[in-house]
């Protein structure tokens, strides 16, 4: 049985029965009224009955939810939100300017997860899982999100044509690759020869999913957001990282003063809160592998739209990296837990290790000196 989101509307009409069948799912989960939509479309896509109208409301928006509110009454975004997603970045060209699945296709996608999460054949050989194996991907635990990509601008949910020159340049797992310093991909790097050489995130400097704005990775998609009447914090689980968010008007710190994470102020647009970003330093990308971030502006917009739910949209402009912005959408919801300490710093072990074992690779690794060198003598 595929488990859907407590704020959606399905609606399965069964044509030969007539019938309409309408359930909204409580936040406490109706499992009773669950498995019934379940059977309902099951038995729709098998044939026993004829699928004459389904229609979704694939957003996170309740029309009829009222934001709870603080104590000076602005709407109550505190708590730990958790953006996991299994959406992808892009959307398929299949899906032209459509963001959202219909029925059929949420179930062959469902489907499709559910044959890749099965078992496998424990007396085969599956070869090396690298850092990771499937335990520790953090996806959504339900269909917390229909829409077919994350980008919903452009409209084609595909990223922009890159501007002529801009630089470019992707890391990853692999091998290092062609660049030079300042390094400013997130994972991966152009060498060995120093912790210069290496990826930001890598380093401990910044997370790899906060970089503002916060994607969904592959795990520890947390944050936590403190507000008061004149400031709003936004703390993410990795790396560490917490922008304080000034909104009692004030202007912007200087142009020639620059930060890993920019300058924030916010304010209200009815129950949004807006942020706005500028005065990233040149050491980062400005979104995907392309671009200096000291020419990136972002903009943010955090709303409750139904119980145990913020929508995140975030705006990044760069003229000189892409011919056009980029907006995207990624819907937060409600952790009961805690976040507890991602305890990445810079110059930690991984580092270390990440350099001498380029060192023993090349030769030129002093065994003897490095020896009495851990053993204090």
């Amino acid at each position: 049985m595929y488990n859907y989101h407590p704020i959606f509307w399905k609606f399965v009409t069964a044509g030969n029965a007539e019938e309409q069948v309408e359930i909204k799912l409580s936040e406490e989960i109706n499992v009773k009224k669950q498995t019934i939509l379940s059977a309902a479309i099951a038995a729709a896509v098998a044939g026993s009955m004829a699928l004459t109208a389904v229609s979704i409301q694939a957003d996170d928006h309740d029309e009829g939810f009222e934001a709870p509110r603080t104590e000076w009454g602005t709407p109550d975004l505190r708590g730990v939100w958790n953006f996991s997603s299994n959406t992808p970045l892009e959307r398929s060209r299949d899906y032209g300017d459509r963001q959202f699945y219909t029925p059929e296709e949420v179930i062959a996608r469902d489907q499709r997860a559910a044959e890749a999460a099965a078992a496998s054949d424990g007396n085969s050989s599956q070869g090396g899982v690298g850092g990771y194996n499937q335990f520790w991907v953090e996806g959504m635990p339900q269909d917390l999100n229909l829409r077919t990509s994350i980008l919903i601008y452009p409209e084609d949910g595909r990223m922009p044509a890159r501007v002529e020159g801009a630089p470019v340049a992707f890391g990853g797992l692999g091998p290092d690759y062609n660049g030079e310093r300042p390094v400013r991909v997130a994972v991966g790097g152009i060498a060995k020869d120093g912790p210069e050489d290496r990826g930001i995130s890598e380093r401990c400097l910044l997370g790899f999913n906060s970089v503002p704005p916060f994607m969904p990775s592959m795990y520890n998609n947390n944050v936590q957001l403190f507000q008061t009447e004149d400031h709003f914090v936004i703390y993410n689980e990795m790396i560490h990282e917490s922008r304080i968010v000034p909104m009692d008007g004030r202007d912007h710190i200087p142009e020639n003063i620059t930060q890993w994470t920019g300058d924030s102020r916010g304010y209200w647009d009815g129950d949004t809160l807006v942020v706005e970003t500028r005065n990233f330093n040149s050491k980062t990308q400005t979104f995907r592998g392309t671009g200096i971030s000291s020419n990136k502006t972002l903009t943010e917009k955090f709303t409750r739209t139904a119980e145990g739910v913020v929508e995140y949209e975030f705006t990044v402009e760069d003229p000189l990296a892409f011919e056009d912005k980029i907006t995207g959408i990624v819907p937060m919801f409600r952790s009961d837990g805690e976040m507890f300490e991602y305890a990445c710093h810079e110059g930690n072990y991984g580092m270390v290790n990440i350099l001498q074992g380029q060192r023993v690779e090349d030769g030129t690794w002093d065994y003897e000196n490095n020896r009495a060198m851990r053993l204090g003598q």
